[in-house]
């Protein structure tokens, strides 16, 4: 149903589609670029076009490569949360957090009313997408995980700042869209935090994306999704993203007892190890996933972003995964 519904909207894709979770890690001279621009010793302006020239590098990198549906690497963002509260109203900074490793990101506090004020992301893919003839996914985070790893000081309950926030992420979708988007990938990571908020989760998810004519994906990454599962195939999208290879396959048992209903986008190489996998080792990751899943419905990509190893290593981690998908085709 999901492979008919790319082509309906003008995407044909080959079996086992490649492609990557969203971030990619950002250059040496960008990665001081930002540095100068936190230092106000560079305008906005050289910022912009060191992140230019890292996207630039990224979409010839992949095309290179030959991933069938390419990202636009975040080269643009920091802290996939604070990046969209940044460009909404409604929020103001707040102090450093820990996020996982040394990574640190300035957790978001909601003060006032949720409101989006103009596309945040668009622009970006519509530059994007003229870099390359090959699909690019529309990135955004979704309005469980901001709402979960933001500080509300506004709103009644954690249910009223979500499905705020879904009312004006369904904006953002709407934007890109109109630009000409037709993948879009909605980041939850934070979907199995709360179990007992699945259902909200549910009720966002369809908030942002029912009635859009797009194909749908939703990266969920790292959790403890045996808590959720088979309940997180309610969430309206047409593909989930998810974690395997750093957990060692053992969402396919769960596949096994309740039948998966949706694509998948499976993780087949680990984005937290410096090893990259011999394409032997991927090809039989998805030969396992063959088992359980309808080769119509599986996808390849990496665990999760691939922002924490170095430039080489991402593109060798890629290079890899799409020699093996290329090679179960044939």
């Amino acid at each position: 149903m999901s492979r008919e519904k790319l082509r309906q909207l003008g995407i044909d894709l080959p079996l086992f589609p490649t492609t990557s979770v969203g971030s990619f890690p950002k250059p040496d001279y960008l990665m001081k670029a930002r540095a100068d621009y936190a230092k106000e010793l560079i305008s906005r302006e050289n910022l912009e076009a060191a992140e230019r020239r890292a996207t630039e590098f990224w979409i010839k990198t992949q095309d290179e490569l030959g991933v069938d549906v390419l990202v636009d690497g975040e080269m643009y963002r920091g802290d996939m949360v604070a990046y969209f509260a940044e460009h909404m109203d409604g929020f103001e900074e707040g102090g450093l957090v820990r996020s996982y490793g040394n990574r640190y990101y300035h957790k978001p506090i909601i003060v006032g009313e949720i409101r989006w004020k103009k596309p945040i992301t668009a622009e970006w893919w519509k530059y994007t997408q003229s870099l390359t003839k090959r699909p690019v996914k529309g990135m955004l985070t979704g309005p469980y995980t901001v709402m979960d790893w933001s500080f509300n000081e506004y709103y009644p309950d954690r249910r009223a700042v979500c499905l705020a926030l879904a009312k004006e992420i369904r904006k953002e979708v709407a934007a890109l869209i109109q630009a000409g988007a037709k993948i879009i990938q909605i980041d939850e990571p934070a979907s199995s935090v709360r179990p007992e908020e699945l259902p909200l989760i549910v009720d966002s998810m369809r908030v942002v994306t029912e009635g859009q004519p797009a194909y749908f994906i939703s990266h969920l990454c790292y959790g403890a999704f045996e808590t959720i599962y088979p309940g997180m195939l309610d969430l309206a999208v047409d593909n989930l993203d998810l974690e395997m290879s750093n957990s060692g396959l053992d969402m396919l048992a769960l596949f096994k007892k309740h039948r998966y209903t949706k694509d998948i986008s499976f993780g087949v190489v680990d984005v937290h190890s410096h090893v990259v996998e011999k394409e032997s080792v991927v090809a039989e990751r998805l030969r396992k996933a063959l088992e359980v899943i309808p080769k119509g419905a599986l996808w390849v990509d990496p665990d999760c972003g691939l922002k924490t190893r170095t430039v080489e290593e991402a593109v060798e981690k890629m290079k890899t995964l799409v020699a093996a998908a290329r090679a179960l085709r044939n």
